[in-house]
């Protein structure tokens, strides 16, 4: 072909011109020779005949290469189609950029039609949880490649593939059987060639890599929860994150220290053996609650609100199935006084199925079993109240570490909130980096120090071996993270610790009053004069006069003050400011009582035991 410039108008529409045209096997080239020629055209005058010999010639070279195409199939067996996607058997189908199609005997010609366009199977994903299957498919639409990751389930049947037609595929229920026969004959002829990719619905620690962090693993969770996977990741600037953090760690608020470390050991919960339980932060309005509790956050992910952090305003369904995603990775739950009706009725059990690691058996529609949920983590909390005063149970006590948070933990806690939501993502990374070099066996010996160090017969021992975790990870993100120095003493860390016969006594001391407000009803009305009253029962609660509340705990070996501390912490107080008594007036005297609330069984039953009792055998207390 002579140079661009020198074509004529005759010249530029000859033969020679377009063959070379087409012989051209670099598309780029090719795409700017077409344009060049398109141009030169319209400069002499012929733009119109040079575009429809153009066609003509697309037209032909389009034909040819179906015919090549077909040949190739019919000859080889083998998909023809262009694109990203190596050639795949595929037995007797004819698979080409016309579709997917199988000779007819009956009428001697090609006219059964699997598919219009291309489609084959390109990846296998199996689920490590379950041991299912799904099937990555690609299939070209309007010149463009499309991917899909269906069950396997539903490429295996006929009456399934169907919805596949809402994703662009063309399948209706006259080619469906013969697709799903397409298909199953492709992957079965390629067994060896389709890659099998291993996935998981949960994250943290898989197979000896750690999801999300390990590409060999990929994620294939419910959808409906994506967007904390999606908020996994590392963003903004490494070296701004730590600035901040550092910063906040020197002011020597535990707060800070407590939660990040505890956002960091749950990722130790499952390889040290331990079991998933709450870290609380308590405190008033405005102390700097959310604020630490996104920063304890923001060590894995977007600590900004409806990303990584929840709250308690779901079902305890919903918080199992996200736990079950976590699996390794923090719980964070905001505000714990935010939660529904149901959640408060039963707070005491989801305290105890969240720390159980596992949980409930369910039926699906299909009537078969579910995979379990499980789960080997920590769960990061705060409220105005303390998490223990939801629960009445040492058990559930047991399961909880609190700390209360004193006022303005942040100078400016705008600031720092605007700085880790820009920056973020990048410590947690780390941290599982470090746990992988430095091993377990190592890691384990540093925890079993600690938990020797808080042995205590008083404390209670779960949440010793929750603390000696967090210390251990605290340890560690000091030493080869931070470096900064900023250990989490031993001294603070038995400070959070709940003493056990705190625990004990007080639970007992409240049943005892319990019991003798219910076995002497008359000593808290005015129908027998002769009777020293005890005090008033009123709108739930038992108001008691100082010197027979004071008798009362002496008569039963218990503290005065330790259970008012415990009672108030539990929300079982009417209080007054700091003072844990109330101004009432009681046989036509104002003083000081105690206002307790009661339980609700002996609320239930108070009408029917009340009056079960004689005036005459109420006890007498020793008032002096």
């Amino acid at each position: 072909m002579e140079p661009l410039n020198k074509l004529t108008k005759e010249s530029i529409l000859e033969e020679e011109v377009f063959t070379e045209l087409f012989d051209q096997e670099d598309e780029i080239y090719k795409a700017k020779l077409m344009i060049s020629l398109e141009e030169r055209a319209q400069e002499l005058g012929v733009k119109s005949k040079f575009t429809k010999l153009l066609n003509a010639y697309k037209r032909v070279e389009r034909e040819s290469r179906k015919s090549r195409s077909r040949v190739s199939s019919l000859i080889e067996n083998w998909t023809n189609f262009i694109g990203p996607y190596g050639r795949m058997k595929c037995k007797s189908w004819i698979a080409s950029e016309d579709g997917v199609m199988l000779y007819n005997p009956n009428t001697g010609i090609t006219d059964i039609v699997a598919c219009y366009h291309p489609i084959l199977p390109v990846e296998r994903m199996k689920n490590l949880e379950t041991g299912e299957e799904r099937i990555k498919l690609a299939y070209k639409r309007n010149n463009q490649w499309n991917e899909i990751i269906v069950p396997k389930t539903v490429v295996t049947s006929a009456s399934k593939i169907v919805a596949l037609s809402g994703r662009g595929i063309s399948v209706t229920s006259e080619n469906a059987k013969f697709l799903v026969r397409y298909l199953a004959d492709v992957e079965n002829a390629n067994d060896d060639a389709i890659h099998v990719q291993y996935s998981s619905a949960k994250l943290g620690w898989i197979r000896g890599g750690f999801l999300p962090y390990d590409t060999e693993i990929v994620f294939d969770g419910d959808t409906r929860y994506g967007q904390i996977y999606d908020s996994i990741q590392q963003t903004g600037s490494g070296n701004k994150w730590y600035d901040c953090v550092k910063m906040l760690r020197r002011t020597n608020r535990l707060e800070i220290k407590l939660m990040l470390a505890a956002s960091f050991a749950s990722v130790l919960v499952q390889p040290l053996s331990g079991l998933p339980f709450f870290v609380d932060l308590w405190g008033e309005t405005e102390g700097g609650k959310s604020v630490t509790l996104a920063v304890a956050a923001s060590v894995w992910a977007c600590p900004e609100e409806n990303a990584y952090i929840k709250d308690y305003k779901g079902t305890d369904v919903g918080l199992e199935v996200i736990c079950d995603l976590l699996n390794h990775l923090p719980l964070i739950l905001d505000d714990s006084s935010k939660k529904n009706r149901k959640l408060e009725e039963n707070f005491e059990g989801l305290v105890y199925d969240l720390c159980s690691g596992k949980g409930k058996t369910r039926s699906n529609k299909e009537l078969s079993i579910n995979r379990e949920n499980h789960w080997k983590n920590c769960i990061l909390t705060n409220g105005e109240r303390p998490l223990s005063s939801y629960v009445t149970q040492g058990g559930a006590i047991n399961r909880i570490l609190e700390l209360e948070c004193g006022a303005k933990v942040y100078d400016d806690p705008g600031a720092v909130m605007e700085l880790i939501c820009k920056n973020y993502g990048y410590a947690g990374k780390e941290f599982v980096d470090l746990i992988k070099d430095l091993g377990i066996p190592k890691i384990r010996e540093i925890q079993k120090m600690f938990l020797e160090e808080l042995a205590d017969d008083e404390k209670m021992q779960k949440q010793s071996l929750s603390m000696s975790i967090i210390l251990t990870a605290d340890k560690l993100a000091t030493d080869y993270l931070f470096q900064d120095g900023q250990y989490i003493s031993l001294e603070e860390a038995k400070e959070i610790l709940t003493d056990r016969n705190e625990i004990s006594d007080n639970e007992r001391c409240y049943e005892y009053l319990m019991d003798k407000i219910s076995m002497n009803p008359a000593r808290f009305e005015n129908t027998v004069e002769t009777l020293e009253k005890w005090g008033m029962i009123s709108d739930g609660y038992a108001i008691i006069i100082p010197v027979a509340f004071d008798a009362l705990c002496k008569s039963g070996g218990f503290s005065r003050a330790a259970f008012l501390s415990w009672a108030d912490r539990k929300g079982l107080l009417q209080t007054d400011g700091n003072r844990k008594t109330k101004n009432k007036k009681i046989n036509g005297r104002s003083q000081r009582c105690v206002f307790l609330k009661m339980d609700s069984g002996k609320e239930k039953q108070e009408d029917h035991e009340f009056h079960s009792v004689s005036t005459y055998e109420q006890e007498e207390l020793p008032f002096d």
